[in-house]
């Protein structure tokens, strides 16, 4: 199976009408798992580079509810990049995948869905570690 089936692009229905647009994502059905932590990253420039880390027990969703930026994601031997640019659009991460999130719109709101609570020590923060622990 490719990195891009592992992480595919999820589309979500736009449910709006007249009065505005409408985007529902909830758990367990437009994405993979239930929701346990929500949070989202703004203010962040062009320049900035977040994420940069691999999480051996959580799974994420990240959308751009409001400007754009990218993803890149790699499992050390594939790798390929989404840009995010509408909210009606997602990628979806499991666990033991790297993702470094960049080129951030001057109005980016990025959201970021996972599957477990905070725990720092499950993350990998360190890509050579990462690569040792993903091919051991």
């Amino acid at each position: 199976m490719s990195l891009k089936d592992l992480c595919p692009v999820l589309q979500f229905a736009d449910l709006g009408d007249e009065r505005g647009k409408l985007v529902v994502i909830e758990g367990n059905q437009a994405i993979p798992f239930e929701i346990k932590r929500v949070f989202y990253i703004y203010e962040s420039d062009s320049t900035v580079v977040r994420g940069q880390h691999a999480n051996r027990e959580s799974e994420f969703v990240l959308i751009n509810v409001a400007g754009s930026s990218k993803v890149r994601i790699t499992d050390g031997r594939e790798e390929f990049v989404v840009k995010l640019n509408r909210p009606m659009m997602g990628v979806y991460i499991p666990n033991m995948i790297w993702k470094d999130m960049y080129d951030f719109s001057d109005d980016s709101v990025l959201l970021v869905l996972a599957s477990t609570h905070y725990d720092g020590s499950e993350y990998i923060r360190n890509y050579d570690e990462y690569l040792k622990e993903v091919n051991s």
